[in-house]
């Protein structure tokens, strides 16, 4: 891959925090090459992953999972963003407020993607962007939106219902709720 024009921000962090990469289809082995392929994206810190995913509810869309274990993903890299001084509960914190910007029901594969909030994540939590590799092919959907159907725009990739997230507890209660 090229490499990135800026480099990493060197900060006084003491807590890595890495851009988990996955492929979304096979294609991506010769896609990469040409710096051209279809991603899933997540955040890791703290021993945490967190990431944004589409559902029918209007509740968030972003949720946490094990490092470099996306389900319906093949693990492609981890990339080192920058360090950060944050703690868990800061870093939690963050994501809670990007909660509001990031429901699972406003996910687009152009325009509000996982590969956003990672980028937005990773800027706030070490004021480093994402390599622009990452999310180049919604980049360049934006220039061909006028002509993409609009069911395939708002595609759900990975389909993470917030109700089978749910950790102990009823699931249909659950669903009710959000509904």
């Amino acid at each position: 891959m090229l490499c990135r024009k800026d480099s990493i921000k060197i900060g006084s962090g003491s807590v890595p925090v890495y851009l988990n990469v996955y492929d979304l289809t096979s294609i991506n082995g010769y896609a990469y090459w040409l710096g051209l392929g279809v991603y899933h994206s997540g955040v890791q810190v703290h021993g945490v992953e967190y990431a944004f995913g589409a559902h029918e509810y209007p509740t968030t869309g972003i949720f946490e999972a094990e490092p470099k274990q996306c389900d319906g993903f093949t693990f492609r890299k981890a990339i080192l963003i920058g360090w950060t001084e944050m703690g868990p509960a800061e870093v939690r914190g963050v994501m809670e407020e990007l909660a509001e910007d990031y429901k699972g029901s406003a996910y687009n594969l152009i325009t509000k993607n996982c590969n956003h909030f990672c980028n937005d994540a990773c800027v706030r939590i070490t004021g480093n962007p994402i390599p622009s590799w990452v999310n180049r092919l919604a980049r360049l959907g934006m220039f061909c939106n006028c002509i993409i159907p609009a069911r395939l725009n708002s595609t759900k990739v990975g389909d993470h219902r917030i109700e089978d997230k749910v950790c102990g507890g009823d699931k249909e209660e659950t669903a009710k709720r959000l509904k």
